[in-house]
């Protein structure tokens, strides 16, 4: 079922709104979510370079045995933003900005954002 043209639009100017003081940021890498009805992912990006540093998800097979007994969406969440600030820490990645993908910050993209100050990373 396609989506009416308005609602497209409406969508690709909240997503673009998010994005622009989280681009080019020049200090600080970019922390980019990405959020299904099943799955929910994050990577950490380089602008200036178009690389992606590191990546964390939902469907990860080294995470399957740690999401396997969890039931609710926030709770992945928050394990998946656990996961992806101790691999920051890692790789001596300390302060990102959030880009939030036109996503409004609540629900699961708060409890991940939250779960990732917890441990260490500065959003």
């Amino acid at each position: 079922m396609s989506q009416h043209r308005s609602v497209i639009r409406r969508e690709e100017r909240r997503r673009n709104r998010s994005k622009k003081t989280s681009r080019y940021h020049s200090t600080r890498f970019r922390l980019v979510v990405y959020r299904s009805l099943k799955h929910f992912e994050a990577q950490v990006i380089n602008d200036f370079e178009n690389r992606t540093i590191l990546s964390v998800s939902s469907r990860d097979k080294d995470l399957k045995s740690i999401l396997k007994n969890i039931k609710n969406k926030i709770e992945t969440c928050k394990t998946i933003g656990q996961v992806l600030a101790k691999k920051a820490k890692n790789k001596k990645i300390e302060s990102v900005v959030l880009d939030r993908n036109g996503y409004p910050y609540h629900g699961r993209v708060k409890a991940f954002a939250d779960a990732a100050r917890e441990n260490g990373l500065h959003l």
